[in-house]
């Protein structure tokens, strides 16, 4: 099975659209949303055509194929007009071997990790920058922000298949990165 992952749309048809191709293109069976995906929220610039309406449409376009979790910018407003449960503050995923976390990151992240293993792996989004990192044996996954990245780092997201984890910029498809577990 192969999953695209992604992170902090905050409004942007734009980069949601963009997304929605790059889902289709990887033809992966599942969309993990890591949170923020309609507001801006009061710390960031309105991303690229901002427009929460088409966000919507497009994503419960793809409702049975999506897993999210909650973002600090995401309100239970949202979850009345989005078809899919966005309001969990974390989701657990068998890896076989190895628990994934997925989460946000404004709760659980590198400074507070969640109860997990070494070989665990914590996936979040949050910091709008790419991650990759291993702490107390445990790895932190960031795919970065899909409408506004921070720190010089790109659009993107990251994909999962037979325990590789690649980062990808969004504007063109280019491996940025990648963890085999």
């Amino acid at each position: 099975m192969k999953t695209m992952i992604l992170s902090d749309l905050h409004g942007s048809a734009l980069w949601c659209r963009r997304a929605m191709d790059a889902f289709r293109d990887e033809q992966a069976d599942r969309l993990i949303l890591l949170g923020d995906l309609l507001y801006h929220g009061p710390r960031n610039d309105l991303p690229g055509q901002y427009d929460p309406k088409q966000v919507i449409a497009m994503l419960n376009a793809e409702r049975s194929r999506i897993l999210c979790v909650r973002g600090n910018c995401d309100a239970e407003v949202d979850q009345m007009v989005l078809e899919f449960p966005i309001m969990a503050s974390y989701a657990v995923m068998d890896l076989g071997t190895r628990l994934l976390f997925m989460t946000h990151g404004h709760q659980w992240n590198a400074g507070r990790l969640p109860p997990l293993q070494p070989g665990d792996v914590l996936l979040h989004g949050h910091t709008h920058v790419p991650e990759k990192r291993e702490k107390d044996g445990i790895f932190i996954l960031n795919p970065g922000s899909a409408a506004i990245p921070k720190s010089g780092s790109r659009h993107g997201y990251m994909t999962l298949e037979h325990g590789l984890f690649l980062w990808k910029d969004l504007t063109d498809g280019r491996e940025t990165d990648r963890l085999q577990l």
